[in-house]
C-alpha cells in the first residue's frame, strides 16, 4: 500500500504542486520542521561549550527531530487511513513531501530570466535555488548552477521522498524531508555548525544513498527518449565522475546529467566567499551553457520524472497483480 500512496502522491505533486492559497494559510510541513529545528539549535548549541558537548546535543537533537516527526506522521496516517478515501488523504498529504512542480519551475524561472531579462535576472533567478553567490557567476556560470540544482534537488526532492514514502509510509517520507532539511540548514562545516549538525549530515548522506543512485539512472534512461541527450556518454560520466565529487551523493546525478547533455558541471566553485574545490562531473565537456541547455535539462528530467512514475505504478501494481 505504501507504494500505492506514493505514487498517487507523485501524480497529484505533478499535477497540482503545493497551493499558494493553502502555503499563505499555513505554510509548509518544511517550513514547520524547520521552525523546530531552529528552536533547538538556539537552545542547545551553545557556542561556549566544546566540540564534543555540541556533538552530542546535536545528536539528541536530531533524533527527537526524527521520533517526533516520524511519530505525529505515523498517527496521522493510521488515523486517515480508517476514514473513507483516507487512501487518496494520506496521498495527499504525502504530495507535500515532494517538490516535482516547484522545482521545474524555479529551474525554468532561470532559463526565462536569461532569455528575457540578461545576466542581472538570470542571477537573481538563481539566488532562489543555489546557495553560491550568484553575483561572482556569468551567464555560463548561471546555466551551470541552475542545472546542477536540477539534478542534484530532482534527487533530494523528488526521488528520496518518493522512495522513503514508498518504503516506510507517511512517517518515512517526513522523516526523510527533516533530515534533509536539517542538513541544509545545520549540517554546515563551519564554525557555528560542524559539531551540532554532525549527526544530521552524517545521517543524510545515508539516507540519500540510494536515491542519488536511482536518479542517475533513471537520467540515463530518460536521455535515450531526450532529443540531443546520449545515454552512452550520461552512464560513462557516471561511472567515472560521480565518486569523485565532494558529496556522496550530488555526483550521481550531475554526472548523469553532465555526460547526457554533453557538459561539465559542477568544478571549482565559490559559496559564501570560500572556493570549493571540487571535481569536474562530465569531464571534457563544455563549461559554456547556456539558456537553452537549461531547457534541455528540464527537458530530461521531465522525462526522468514520467519514468520514476511509471516505476512506482509498476512497483505498486505488483501486489495486486499476484493476488
Amino acid at each position: 500500500m505504501a507504494f500505492s500512496i506514493a505514487f498517487l502522491a507523485l501524480l497529484i505533486e505533478r499535477i497540482f504542486g503545493y497551493p499558494q492559497w493553502l502555503l499563505a494559510r499555513i505554510g509548509h510541513p518544511v517550513m514547520w520542521i524547520g521552525g523546530l529545528i531552529s528552536a533547538l539549535e538556539k537552545r542547545y548549541n551553545d557556542q561556549s561549550t566544546n566540540f564534543e558537548t555540541r556533538r552530542r546535543n546535536g545528536l539528541i537533537c536530531f533524533i527527537l527531530l526524527l521520533a517526533l516527526t516520524f511519530a505525529v506522521s505515523g498517527i496521522i496516517e493510521s488515523s486517515l487511513l480508517w476514514l473513507p478515501f483516507g487512501f487518496v488523504l494520506v496521498a495527499m498529504l504525502g504530495s507535500s513531501l515532494l517538490a516535482q512542480k516547484s522545482l521545474e519551475e524555479h529551474v525554468e524561472a532561470v532559463a526565462t530570466g536569461l532569455e528575457k531579462g540578461g545576466l542581472a535576472a538570470g542571477r537573481q533567478a538563481v539566488a532562489m535555488i543555489v546557495g553560491r553567490d550568484p553575483d561572482q557567476l556569468d551567464e555560463a556560470g548561471v546555466s551551470r548552477a541552475a542545472i546542477e540544482s536540477l539534478a542534484e534537488n530532482f534527487s533530494d526532492g523528488i526521488t528520496a521522498p518518493a522512495l522513503w514514502l514508498g518504503l516506510a509510509g507517511l512517517a518515512g517520507g517526513a522523516a526523510y524531508k527533516a533530515t534533509n532539511t536539517a542538513d541544509s540548514m545545520i549540517g554546515h562545516k563551519n564554525e557555528r555548525y560542524h559539531a551540532y549538525g554532525w549527526a544530521a549530515a552524517r545521517f543524510d548522506d545515508l539516507v540519500n544513498l540510494p536515491a542519488s543512485r536511482l536518479t542517475a539512472l533513471l537520467f540515463v534512461a530518460a536521455a535515450f527518449t531526450t532529443p540531443g541527450a546520449s545515454a552512452a556518454k550520461a552512464w560513462e560520466a557516471v561511472k567515472r565522475d560521480a565518486s569523485r565529487h565532494k558529496s556522496p551523493n550530488a555526483g550521481w546525478p550531475e554526472a548523469a546529467m553532465a555526460g547526457a547533455l554533453g557538459l561539465a558541471l559542477a568544478g571549482p566553485r565559490v559559496y559564501g566567499g570560500t572556493l570549493v574545490d571540487d571535481h569536474f562531473m562530465g569531464e571534457g565537456g563544455r563549461r559554456e551553457a547556456t539558456a537553452a541547455d537549461i531547457r534541455r535539462a528540464l527537458s530530461l528530467a521531465r522525462t526522468a520524472d514520467l519514468l520514476l512514475l511509471i516505476l512506482f505504478g509498476l512497483v505498486a501494481a505488483v501486489p495486486t497483480a499476484l493476488l
